[in-house]
């Protein structure tokens, strides 16, 4: 610079100063910023050299700028130096106030560094302030809230020696308001991008609204949106044709109510909680007729960012003819195909439902009565020459272990126990198993063919469940073995039951013209938590067969 000490040589230095800074304002973006930043250095502050240094969000600084040398800038622009040789670099520089400055006496140490730079070797200086191309001259560029933004590097005064009092403070003066306009840059940079940023996503959303419009009135299956939460929770705000096409119902009557007014009463559990948690459910909803169709729900639960959901979108799909093809596979692997009865699987299934490994206390022998444990009923030969079933229990086989309802154990606090009655009175219930063998069968399958004996089951199988409850159960083990579950029967009930099925059994099957005829032996035992279905049936099977082969041949049924 010129002499420091002549008033207006400093005043002609503000002059361009203020230039500089009017320039910096002028400038519209942050790239022109920071190549204002170093042009103003070589205009303003007599160096013939500049370059701003610029934090990346990484932390380390990239060189930005470069003003007074084409070589220079082809040589540094774009490169990089990393945060902490910079950070060496600052705190090895002597204190100018805010400048660091290193003399080339000790510049050497960081010749090898990754900071980009240009300086040069040169002989020694020939006066004390005279610049060398190595010495070091930084001003840092700091945020308002003293974050560092970047560093202006400079070099070659023009006057050829090192900057005093005056030139440093116009310097410090300059980064400092260097730094002011480079962080209004940016922020002025990131309001432009969000402000891009928002157009497009309003525009995105313009054009998904209307995807959306259009692909929901225009889907192929039903859709619907419904509230979430407020007092119209629940409530379907909106729906598409194919919605109101599937229920049978115009849009305005399905506005007016929602899902839990339409779905089938023992689904309803399955759709709040589907509702709740969105996913997807398969239940039945109410058509206008009164006929209920089965649907799949998938729901999808559409948040708000700041208000959290706001309302569910629910896809319903028609799965009436998978639904009746489901049932009707599931019937026919749970139910025999011949008498549409339960077969042995689906049996064994409900009595282990009742059934859980924590026996019932066993009473001691006073507490069982006088009727001990066991007996069977079996059917002999009446005047008519048919079998007839002897009356009262002794002939029937009871197996109960009695015993008191045991207080809850852990795993089985929501079980029902089942107890066997622990005596003959009526108020001793129980859960019987009666295990139904047919007599004579065999000969009439061997005389008149399967096709008759098939006629003989399924005629059996609608005696016996003509003769039982409604919530009883009537299954068919295979060949000609039935068994019955009767709950909250005592055990004069049981036996009372196995004489009207037995004497449901025994009259005339007419097939083909033909009449015949079919006794049945009758086994009865009880079932109780402790026991597997395995144990009740063989037990009930064995107190039948007991009987059985206990009487003569000859009282009997043979064909």
């Amino acid at each position: 610079m010129e002499a420091e000490s002549e008033p207006y040589v400093c005043l002609a230095t503000l002059r361009r100063l203020h230039q500089s800074m009017a320039d910096l304002n002028a400038a519209r973006s942050l790239a022109d910023t920071l190549q204002t930043v170093a042009d103003g250095i070589v205009k303003g502050l007599d160096f013939e050299l500049a370059a701003v240094n610029l934090v990346k969000p990484d932390g380390d600084l990239v060189v930005a700028a470069v003003a007074g040398s084409e070589g220079a800038e082809a040589m540094m622009a774009g490169r990089t130096g990393s945060r902490a040789a910079w950070e060496r670099r600052l705190a090895l520089g002597e204190r100018w106030g805010e400048l660091r400055f290193v003399p080339y006496t000790e510049a050497w140490v960081l010749m090898d560094d990754d900071v980009p730079q240009w300086h040069t070797a040169g002989p020694a200086p020939r006066y004390a302030d005279e610049w060398h191309p190595m010495d070091l001259l930084m001003a840092p560029m700091h945020s308002s809230d003293g974050e560092l933004l970047g560093v202006i590097s400079v070099d070659k005064p023009r006057n050829g020696r090192r900057p005093g009092a005056w030139g440093r403070e116009a310097l410090q003066m300059y980064a400092f308001q260097a730094g002011i306009a480079i962080s209004n840059a940016r922020l002025r940079a990131n309001m432009q991008r969000a402000l891009v940023r928002l157009e497009r996503e309003q525009q995105a959303l313009r054009s998904s609204e209307e995807s959306f419009r259009q692909a929901f009135e225009y889907a192929p299956s039903g859709m619907a949106v419904t509230e979430l939460g407020g007092d119209q929770h629940g409530r379907l705000v909106r729906t598409n044709d194919a919605l109101c096409r599937l229920l049978g119902r115009p849009a305005a009557a399905l506005r007016r109510c929602s899902f839990s007014d339409l779905v089938h009463p023992e689904d309803l559990a399955t759709l709040l909680r589907t509702s709740a948690e969105g996913g997807r459910a398969e239940l039945r909803l109410a058509r206008r007729d009164g006929s209920f169709l089965w649907v799949s729900l998938r729901n999808s639960v559409v948040a708000d960012a700041t208000d959290g959901p706001r309302f569910l979108l629910t896809h319903v799909e028609d799965i009436e003819e998978r639904k009746r093809h489901e049932l009707q596979l599931a019937h026919r692997a749970s139910h025999d195909s011949l008498t549409g009865l339960p077969n042995s699987a689906e049996l064994r299934a409900r009595l282990s439902a009742r059934l859980c490994d924590k026996p019932a206390p066993v009473p001691d022998a006073a507490q069982m009565g006088p009727g001990g444990i066991g007996g069977a009923l079996d059917g002999g030969f009446g005047p008519d020459g048919f079998d007839v079933c002897a009356p009262g229990l002794d002939g029937f086989g009871l197996d109960g272990f009695g015993g008191v309802l045991p207080e809850p154990v852990g795993g089985y606090e929501h079980h029902v126990h089942t107890v066997p009655p622990a005596s003959d009175a009526p108020s001793e219930k129980g859960l019987a198993v009666l295990f139904c063998d047919l007599d004579g069968f065999k000969s009439i399958n061997d005389r008149f063919g399967h096709h008759c004996g098939d006629a003989v089951l399924i005629e059996v199988a609608r005696r016996l469940s003509s003769g039982v409850r409604d919530n009883d159960t009537v299954a068919r083990l295979g060949g000609d073995e039935f068994v019955v579950l009767a709950d909250g029967l005592c055990r004069g009930d049981a036996a009372d039951l196995a004489v009207r099925l037995r004497n449901a059994i025994i009259p005339p099957i007419r097939v083909e013209g033909r009449a015949v005829r079919v006794g049945a032996s009758f086994g009865i035992s009880w079932a109780g938590c402790g026991m597997s279905a395995e144990e009740v049936l063989h037990s009930a099977d064995q107190r039948m067969y007991v009987e059985k082969r206990s009487r003569s041949k000859a009282h009997r049924r043979v064909g």
